[in-house]
């Protein structure tokens, strides 16, 4: 395998160029600076007197408001995304589903084009971009076969990018790099069969003995349980400490004593991203594999969930996208009473709405994108954005089918298999409701 394209050599190939100065000179949602501030202040509730500033910089600025155009840059990287899923996936998608076979050969294509490592830093091995780039991969590769745009986020979001936060600098020398570079494919186990939403609730031990640590437990529903070579899992190590501070965070390898995958489970949609189950029984894990100090755990899964909700967002997003394209283009094909489907009124108001609720996801998730990138408090935007995107999808799924009819109910068309996919949007790191959840308590926090 070759080096994992970088932000040179993607501008060169593609042409990408992620160069933060270059971005920040125009970015979408870019707003003057001391606008910038004033117009989110107002929007999310942290100005004290948000109406009053939002005029004084209305006066005075000379900037535009906001920028909702792309970069060339962003748009190459869009692009690059829309042509590998085009030529790569869309060819294997029946396949792949029916057989829930994980497209390893296609994953490690990604890996080479520089989507495995979309937001780590050049130096170990990423594309050294940021959340809007990341977005915007994650909703084309959807728009074909959101089992690859899962993939993708799950390695990228959750596995490589906690060991990058919470890692040492040899933590990421030895594993983000092949992470990076797609050479290894990366899984992230909190949810347990007894602690899901409730996920402070881990039963997996970590005992401290002579060398490491003992882990036992099991871990499910987790994306790339079965292919994955590095797995970070959750275990408590401090049964007496308060649970929000008893769990820590390890680096488990592919191939340890007592470290091995589970059943796998038989999903109704993504199926050809895999999730199965991971067991640990007496496994000893180096000292040096925890992340981070011992009994943060739980703090950095709320963290690393974050990000992890806006790329859930965009994989909702591209559902969407995807429902509506295929029903907008069946309706001007399909006649019924001598005329296209899409000239009757109640097809055409289906499709308006899915076309607004995807404009207004769009936003969110780019709004959200936008906040972690300049690297401000985005838990209660991403949680927003996760929780609108996801609804989104079903939303758009269901008309799809609706608008198919009976063709919507058989695999020869994709709408069957975005309206099976979209179900994850509202489940996968963190419920519709625990979002909610979320999102009240930081309005109620002030």
């Amino acid at each position: 395998m070759g080096r994992p394209a970088g932000r040179k050599d993607l501008l060169r190939l593609n042409p990408w160029d992620a160069r933060r100065e270059r971005r920040s000179r125009s970015r979408p949602f870019r707003l003057g600076s001391a606008r910038r501030t004033a117009c989110y202040d107002a929007t999310f509730g942290r100005a004290s007197h948000p109406l009053a500033r939002v005029s004084d910089m209305l006066e005075t600025a000379t900037e535009p408001a906001v920028d909702f155009e792309l970069t060339a840059e962003q748009r190459a990287v869009r692009d690059a995304a829309r042509d590998f899923a085009r030529k790569a996936i869309d060819p294997i998608v029946e396949e792949i589903d029916e057989a829930q076979r994980f497209p390893l050969d296609e994953f490690r294509q990604a890996g080479e084009l520089g989507f495995l490592g979309i937001i780590i830093p050049e130096e170990y091995g990423g594309a050294g971009m940021g959340y809007i780039e990341y977005a915007l991969v994650i909703s084309e590769l959807a728009q074909v076969d959101p089992s690859v745009g899962l993939s993708v986020a799950a390695h990228n979001s959750l596995c490589t990018n906690h060991i990058y936060k919470f890692g040492t600098e040899e933590h990421r020398r030895k594993w983000v790099v092949p992470l990076a570079s797609g050479e290894k494919i990366g899984a992230w186990s909190l949810t347990e069969p007894g602690a899901g939403s409730d996920a402070a609730g881990t039963r997996s031990r970590a005992e401290k003995v002579d060398g490491g640590w003992l882990l036992n437990g099991a871990k499910t529903f987790t994306t790339h349980g079965s292919v994955g070579d590095l797995c970070v899992v959750f275990a408590v190590t401090d049964p007496d400490r308060p649970r929000h501070q008893n769990v820590s965070a390890f680096v488990l390898e592919k191939g340890m004593d007592g470290f091995r995958p589970g059943k796998k489970e038989n999903k109704l949609g993504t199926r050809a991203s895999d999730t199965a189950e991971v067991i640990m029984e007496n496994c000893l894990v180096p000292e040096d594999h925890l992340l981070g100090e011992r009994g943060e755990g739980f703090a950095q899964a709320l963290e690393i969930l974050d990000g992890g909700r806006i790329s859930i967002a965009a994989l909702g997003l591209g559902i969407a996208k995807g429902a509506f394209e295929t029903a907008l283009a069946y309706s001007k094909e399909r006649e019924q009473f001598g005329r296209p489907i899409s000239s009757f009124q109640a097809i055409q108001f289906h499709l308006a709405e899915m076309s607004t609720r995807i404009a207004a996801a769009e936003a969110l998730i780019m709004a959200a994108a936008l906040e972690i990138d300049d690297s401000r408090p985005v838990t209660r935007l991403a949680a927003e954005a996760k929780l609108y995107a996801g609804e989104t999808a079903v939303f758009c799924s269901d008309l799809g089918v609706q608008i198919h009819g009976g063709y919507g109910f058989i695999k020869d068309y994709r709408a069957e298999k975005f309206f099976r996919d979209c179900k994850i949007c509202t489940i996968g790191e963190g419920t519709s409701e625990i979002q909610r959840l979320v999102i009240a308590r930081q309005l109620l926090r002030g």
